[in-house]
């Protein structure tokens, strides 16, 4: 069984499978509300593909997976984006491969901060929602519309996701 141990969520790590939704000094920043509030902008867009979808919003309540993690299905989006956004303050596992045919040894996993979102690019691989420590609320952007919108598939050999205890 291949594992693999989480890596600091960063923008450009993580750039070819989607975008990271964070507060960041690189970020496009508007004043707003009679200078009262900073608006970081654009940090991402949702994909959709056909003519009648829209981008719906979801808050997803998500158990903590127990480390290290055995992992035995992966998803995609095939029709839109998906983006997480964390509510609850707490760190989070991403683990993500690149959109096409799924190849098990291009699976990177990623340590998500409490103050990073992530958004999946339409078509990449992914796992579900993996919290840690507690029970995690999620804000999900996702795509609404006609035809599924949820490939699955079980992974022939199972991948064990763990953190190394210094980045918790």
């Amino acid at each position: 069984m291949r594992k693999l141990t989480a890596k600091p969520l960063t923008a450009e790590g993580f750039s070819r499978f989607g975008d990271v939704i964070e507060v960041s000094p690189e970020n496009e920043q508007l004043s707003i509300n009679y200078g009262r509030t900073v608006r970081h902008h654009a940090l991402s867009e949702v994909q959709l593909s056909g003519s009648d979808d829209t981008a719906i919003m979801n808050i997803f309540s998500s158990q903590p997976a127990e480390l290290p993690f055995k992992a035995t299905v992966m998803e995609r989006h095939p029709l839109g984006s998906q983006a997480f956004i964390p509510l609850s303050g707490h760190s989070y596992l991403v683990a993500v491969a690149p959109p096409g045919a799924f190849d098990i040894s291009a699976v990177e996993l990623f340590l998500a901060s409490p103050e990073q979102g992530v958004n999946y690019h339409r078509g990449t691989w992914h796992h579900y929602s993996l919290a840690l420590a507690e029970h995690s609320n999620f804000l999900v952007v996702d795509r609404s519309g006609p035809n599924d919108n949820c490939d699955e598939i079980t992974l022939e050999e199972p991948l064990l996701f763990d953190v190394n205890e210094a980045a918790q």
